[in-house]
């Protein structure tokens, strides 16, 4: 049963900050699947699915394009029974493992609303024994939304789990993830990162961009074959362009944390119209009763371009990646 938010007689609540700027929170219409909570600043809105999830729906400006992707239609049979999809941002724990992630979550989460922050908290998964909890904060100006996301063992026993957050992107766009830093080789004589590939991979497929600066997978609805990468991203940011806006994940690297597939944080995937830009939080024992948490920091950006060389692509991320900070 969802939570009584207490939006107010209105079904709307206005917080105002001491400089003036206001978060809306009220419930809207979900995209195909009942009701949402909406947060908007004048500037971008996040939705929130009640009646699934926990799951992000959309983000995007006031009025214009969901950079999050909407695939109702995706499902996947396990043992646990129908997994579906659905679209935009969600939770899982990693290391991907059959059925284990694909727990389903067609229910109901329990809401709470607090100023400008939303919780989701799902049932504990009754297989798994695991609690997925998801907070969502607007940032009273501008573009920024914190999302932190919570794993909780309600198991009677110790698990191994790191918190994984998948993105599904609105089709048609380009995921761009930075290359560690150029040395030479008389300067740098150990590795600086780990890329971690599947049995899919193929790096010679035309959907690759492979530069010194940027590696680069872009949609092609055309191609149905899967492609996907992970990587040790030390530079702590992932991105989404698509249709001239440019969607920036922030993240924190931790050197002495172990990470899951290899020891990667970043991963993209694609297959067709499909496109999903996913981060790890670190590989942790949990007690029972214990949590692992990580979190994303999100900014959009309109009017960008994406050139297609690596040079000229870093002096057009430059400034909005400074300003994602």
């Amino acid at each position: 049963m969802v939570r009584d938010v207490m939006i107010g007689v209105a079904a709307s609540l206005v917080l105002a900050s001491s400089a003036g700027a206001e978060v809306k929170v009220d419930r809207v219409p979900c995209p195909g699947q009942g009701q949402c909570v909406r947060l908007a600043n004048g500037t971008v809105e996040v939705l929130v699915a009640t009646e699934i999830g926990p799951r992000i729906v959309r983000y995007g400006f006031a009025g214009g394009d969901n950079l999050l992707g909407w695939v109702p239609e995706s499902t996947v049979k396990t043992e646990l029974g129908e997994w579906k999809a659905w679209g935009g941002h969600r939770l899982w724990s990693a290391p991907e493992h059959m059925p284990r992630s694909y727990s389903p979550d067609n229910d109901p989460v329990d809401v709470q609303v607090s100023g400008r922050s939303v919780t989701l908290t799902q049932a504990v998964e009754p297989k798994t024994g695991i609690e997925k909890i998801l907070t969502v904060t607007l940032a009273e100006t501008g573009t920024g939304v914190i999302v932190g996301h919570r794993l909780v063992n309600r198991n009677l026993w110790d698990i191994e789990v790191s918190p994984w957050a998948l993105t599904i992107m609105n089709t048609g766009g380009t995921i761009i993830l930075p290359q560690e830093p150029y040395a030479s080789h008389d300067d740098a004589l150990q590795p600086v990162r780990a890329m971690t590939l599947w049995a899919y991979t193929d790096l010679s497929d035309p959907r690759w961009q492979i530069g010194p600066k940027f590696l680069r997978l872009r949609t092609d609805a055309s191609r149905a074959g899967s492609q996907k990468v992970g990587i040790a991203n030390r530079q702590g940011w992932a991105a989404y362009h698509r249709n001239g806006h440019l969607f920036v994940k922030r993240y924190d690297w931790q050197s002495s944390a172990t990470y899951p597939d290899f020891g990667v944080n970043t991963e993209a995937y694609t297959a067709g119209a499909f496109v999903e830009l996913e981060t790890l939080g670190a590989l942790v024992s949990l007690a029972p009763g214990g949590a692992a948490t990580h979190e994303e920091r999100w900014s959009l950006f309109r009017d960008v371009e994406q050139p297609a060389t690596d040079d000229a692509l870093q002096q057009v991320l430059a400034p909005h990646l400074q300003a994602a900070r």
